[in-house]
């Protein structure tokens, strides 16, 4: 007995465990030759095992990925986010190429850009929201005549003052309001001087840096200058109209026009949605013009054919194109740099550190042909909703398939913790942070394409009504002579609803959003996306808001 080698197995170096229990058979036969032999076995095996599920899965996704890609460029589409980036521009015919659009980009606030009272003034006019009850109003010249004075008069707090609104709307009053409102606007003069001397330069591409390494660090400084740009010029153009000096009201209209219209070839959505907010800045100047029959034959002409010339449906095309190209690019870089990527776009700062570990271990693991899929995914859920909403050709939108749309996409991506877990399973999270957001889209080119159809409509009746001393009794009495061709309800197809009154005044109204006629009674907010038809009327009255 005592010539017996020792084993690692005596008693005496595992005195704990009993003789003969499973643990110490199990280990006994693991560190055996046999059962190494066996565990190698099995390792390789599993080894094999994984390799080929994520051979398989790279190889599913990657084909799936490529044959959809095929079929999409095969009916031309664009989708890699170089090809939307607009080609630069000569100096000379460059609207952005001037030393105050530098600016922009250059400073921080766009009170040291402008240096002017209308900042301080426009958020404390009550009614600087030109719109009551779904009809519009004229601006409240008196209520910016008292803000001007009292920041003239060393009012710093206009929080102190009453509420900055009046009901003095009638025509004497905003004129003599408008050379206070002029005056004070005096100092945004310079610097819309130097917009307006460039603004026959044909082209526009602005100091971008097009950082397609981060496309979601783009930075667009310029959005926010337009549109306050076109701010300064709406209330500058409705003070000139209501001091009778309707051809300054003119050019500033042409300006916002220009303004909105520099940002067209950029390929991005929120570039496209500023572009439709400044054109409806500009209709508040035209429809105060349109009521108090301010503008000439020859500036009506010009303003219905800048007018006739929108097709917001068509425009709409390349913007989302490039909000898709963009989430392609996006799952092509999360796939280069890891996880920790999609965390800095998806996470708020303060979970992103624990977030950025959890994903950089989690990284090395994910097959590569779970990209494909996420970009599969989330271009199929991209044409499903947009899918019959919109027809550019024939300029009609659905309301109806719009919201179908985005409820199929709701239940499609399932929200919650058991929809984030569906996400992950089913490859849809890039689908998940990118299409929730588009879902309004649609109807912001439809409004922004009504009212400018509208518009149209009124300055082809002004025109009637200069030319024969009255409206027409329908609208086919305008063509040819005064509109080559009636525009439609985008929403219904048919013509817009029509009805004079005695006075001169005029209601147009689409169906709006509902796709109801509701007899020209709006809802309760200009172009209501609930109720109410999308009107286009003037008061019966000067100081009434709405038609009667």
């Amino acid at each position: 007995m005592n010539d017996q080698p020792k084993s690692f197995w005596r008693r005496d170096i595992l005195p704990g465990l009993p003789l003969f229990s499973w643990p110490r058979r199990f280990l006994r036969w693991l560190f055996s030759w046999r059962g190494m032999r066996r565990m190698l076995i099995i390792l390789a095996w599993t080894a094999t095992v994984v390799a080929l599920l994520y051979g398989i899965e790279n190889w599913r996704g990657a084909r799936a990925w490529s044959k959809y890609r095929q079929g999409l460029e095969a009916r031309g589409e664009q989708l890699d986010l170089k090809t939307f980036i607009p080609k630069p521009v000569p100096d000379e015919q460059n609207f952005a190429a001037i030393p105050f659009i530098e600016t922009w980009f250059s400073q921080r606030t766009n009170q040291k850009r402008w240096e002017d009272n209308y900042s301080q003034a426009v958020g404390h006019i009550s009614s600087s929201k030109v719109q009551e009850k779904g009809s519009r109003r004229f601006t409240d010249l008196v209520a910016w005549e008292m803000a001007f004075v009292a920041l003239r008069s060393g009012e710093t707090n206009l929080e102190r003052l009453e509420k900055l609104e009046t009901a003095k709307l009638d025509p004497e009053s905003r004129a003599r309001a408008a050379p206070f409102v002029l005056e004070g606007l005096k100092p945004s003069e310079a610097n819309l001087g130097q917009l307006r001397a460039v603004s026959g330069r044909p082209l526009s591409r602005y100091p971008v840096v097009y950082d397609l390494e981060n496309p979601w660090g783009i930075l667009l400084p310029h959005l926010a200058s337009i549109k306050t740009a076109c701010g300064r010029l709406q209330l500058k153009a409705c003070a000139e109209l209501a001091s009778g000096q309707s051809a300054k009201a003119f050019e500033d209209v042409k300006l916002m026009f220009h303004l909105a219209e520099s940002v067209k070839e950029e390929p991005f959505l929120i570039s496209y949605l500023v572009r439709l907010a400044c054109v409806h800045l500009a209709m508040q100047p035209i429809w105060e013009g349109l009521a108090e029959h301010r503008w000439s034959d020859a500036q009506l002409q010009q303003l219905q054919s800048r007018l006739q010339q929108y097709n917001f449906l068509a425009d709409l095309k390349r913007p989302m194109d490039s909000e898709r190209a963009a989430g392609i690019l996006t799952v092509d870089l999360i796939k280069k740099k890891g996880l920790a990527y999609l965390v800095d776009i998806g996470e708020t700062a303060s979970s992103v550190p624990e977030s950025h570990t959890v994903a950089k271990l989690i990284s090395p693991f994910i097959p590569r042909g779970w990209y494909y899929q996420e970009q599969l995914n989330y271009c199929r859920l991209f044409e499903a909703q947009q899918k019959g909403t919109i027809d550019p050709i024939e300029k009609r939108v659905s309301p109806k398939q719009s919201q179908s749309n985005d409820k199929e996409l709701q239940r499609q991506l399932a929200s919650g913790r058991l929809g984030r877990s569906k996400a992950i399973i089913y490859h849809r999270v890039m689908a998940g942070l990118l299409l929730p957001a588009l879902g309004n889209v649609t109807r912001r080119p439809a409004v922004a394409q009504t009212v400018t159809d509208q518009a149209a409509l009124a300055c082809a009746l002004e025109r009637y009504r200069l030319a024969h001393g009255q409206l027409p009794e329908k609208l086919d009495g305008l063509v040819p002579v005064f509109i080559p061709k009636l525009p439609h309800d985008i929403i219904t197809g048919e013509p817009y609803k029509y009805r004079r009154s005695d006075d001169a005044r005029v209601l147009l109204y689409s169906v709006g959003w509902n796709e109801q006629d509701d007899g020209g009674l709006p809802g309760k907010v200009l172009f209501d996306e609930k109720e109410g038809d999308w009107v286009w009327a003037y008061p019966s009255t000067q100081s009434k808001v709405s038609y009667e």
